[in-house]
C-alpha cells in the first residue's frame, strides 16, 4: 500500500527521523495559512500524488513570499500533473504539502527495501540525490552503496557509519547521518514497510540531515498488524480496477496488453503471462483468484477483466488442486452467463475432475474454447483474438 509524502513524513517523525516543518493543505487558503503558521521567508509548495518526478512536471515550486505561496497553490491544486510515473493521463492534484525552505548544501539518496536475490533487507545510499535510482543503477552502478541486513541481528551501527563515510560526510553531518540511518531502518522494520525511500536526503549548511522527500510503501500482507494504516489509503490515487478487485480479495494488477488472464495461484499466473507473450499475445492483467476459486470470485474476476476495454480475449487457467475442476467449470459457466461475455474465452483446467470439467464447458451452450495444455491455451487465445 502506498501513501502520500506528508503521511509518510508524519510516520517517520514518530520514529525520530528528521523532516522539514510542514503542513498539508486541501485548499489555497489552507496553503496560505500553513505558510503563515510555519513562519520564515521561503516555503516549498509540493503537489501530493502517488508518483515521482513531480518537480519536473511542475508540481513543486519554491515560494519567496506569501503571495507566491497563494499563486503557486492556485496553479498546482486542481492541475493534472503528468510525470514519467503517472503516464500521459497524469494525476489530479487534490492536496498540497507546504514546507519551510531549508539551506541545502548537498542532496543524497537513501533507500531501504527487500533484496529478493539475497532474501535480506538492503540499505542503499548514493551521492546522486534527486535522480532516479534506476537510472543511476544503469549508468553508474558504482555510485550506489549497499549494506545487506542480517535478519538475526538487524541493521548495525557500523553499517550506518560505513554508508555515511562512503557518502563523504564528516563532523556533525556524519553523526547526524548515522542517527538518521538507524532511525529510518527502525521505522521501516517496525512498520512492515516494503520500501522507505528518501530522495533527496539533504545535508543543510548547518550540518543537519533531513528527509526532503519520503516515499513509504507498506507490505499489504502485514497490514493486519497495523489497522490504523488503512485510513491512510487514498483510493483516488489507485487504478479503479485494482480498487474494485481488492473489494473481492482478488490479486489484480492492470497491464498494457489485450489478453485478459484469470488464474488460481500467483506463480501459475506469472507462468501463464509468459506463455501468452511467447505465443504472440500481450497480457492485459495479472489476476490471481486464489486457490479456492468459486462462482462468486470468477464472476468478480470476469467483471474486472472486461471493464478494461483493451481486452480482446480471455484465458482462464485453473489448476484443480485445492478446488475441483468441475466446481470451477460450473462457476465459470454461471459467471459467463451473468456477465454476458462477448469476447472469446479460452479455458484450460488441469487437475482433479478435469475431464468432467471439460464436459461441463462443452455442454454449457456457451462458446468456450477448451484447451488441454497451457501451450495450446495460449495459442488458441492469441488466434481467437486476431480472428
Amino acid at each position: 500500500m502506498k501513501i502520500h509524502e506528508y503521511q509518510g513524513k508524519e510516520i517517520l517523525k514518530e520514529y525520530h527521523v528528521p523532516i522539514p516543518a510542514g503542513r498539508v493543505a486541501f485548499s489555497v487558503d489552507e496553503a496560505v495559512r500553513a505558510a503563515q503558521e510555519l513562519g520564515g521567508s521561503v516555503w516549498v509548495v509540493k503537489a501530493q500524488i502517488h508518483a515521482g518526478g513531480r518537480g519536473k512536471g511542475g508540481g513543486v515550486k519554491v515560494a519567496k513570499s506569501i503571495d507566491e505561496v497563494r499563486s503557486y497553490a492556485s496553479q498546482i491544486l486542481g492541475m493534472t500533473l503528468v510525470t514519467h510515473q503517472t503516464g500521459p493521463e497524469g494525476r489530479l492534484v487534490k492536496r498540497l504539502l507546504i514546507e519551510q525552505g531549508v539551506n541545502i548544501a548537498r542532496e543524497l539518496y537513501l533507500g531501504v527495501t527487500l533484496d529478493r536475490s539475497t532474501s535480506r533487507n538492503v540499505v542503499m545510499a548514493s551521492t546522486e540525490g534527486g535522480m532516479e535510482i534506476e537510472k543511476v543503477a544503469e549508468e553508474t552502478p558504482e555510485k550506489i552503496l549497499k549494506e545487506f541486513v542480517d535478519p538475526a541481528i538487524g541493521f548495525q551501527q557500523y553499517q550506518a557509519r560505513k554508508l555515511a563515510f562512503g557518502l563523504g560526510l564528516a563532523g556533525d553531518a556524519f553523526k547526524n547521518a548515522v542517527k538518521f540511518l538507524m532511525s529510518l531502518y527502525h521505522a521501516y522494520e517496525v512498520m512492515d514497510c516494503s520500501l522507505a525511500e528518501i530522495n533527496p536526503l539533504v545535508i543543510t549548511k548547518e550540518g543537519d540531515v533531513l528527509a526532503l522527500d519520503a516515499k513509504i510503501n507498506f507490505d499489504d500482507n502485514a497490514l493486519f498488524r497495523h489497522p490504523d494504516l488503512i485510513g491512510l489509503r487514498d483510493t483516488d490515487e489507485e487504478d479503479p480496477l485494482e480498487v474494485e478487485a481488492s473489494k473481492s480479495n482478488l490479486n489484480y494488477i492492470k497491464l498494457d496488453g489485450n489478453v485478459g488472464c484469470m488464474v488460481n495461484g500467483a506463480g501459475l499466473a506469472m507462468g501463464t503471462m509468459d506463455i501468452i507473450k511467447l505465443a504472440g499475445g500481450l497480457p492485459a492483467n495479472f489476476l490471481d483468484v486464489g486457490g479456492g476459486a468459486s462462482a462468486q470470485t470468477v464472476e468478480a474476476g470476469f467483471k474486472i477483466i472486461l471493464a478494461d476495454h483493451h481486452v480482446k480475449a480471455v484465458l482462464i487457467n485453473i489448476f484443480g488442486g485445492i478446488v475441483r475442476c468441475d466446481r470451477v467449470a460450473t462457476g465459470v459457466v454461471e459467471a459467463a452467463k451473468k456477465v454476458h461475455v462477448k469476447v472469446p474465452i479460452v479455458v484450460r483446467l488441469a487437475g482433479t475432475n478435469a475431464e468432467l470439467a471439460a464436459d461441463i464447458l462443452k455442454n454449457s451452450g456457451l462458446n468456450f474454447l477448451v484447451a488441454g495444455s497451457l501451450k495450446e491455451a495460449a495459442e488458441k487465445v492469441t488466434q481467437a483474438m486476431r480472428n
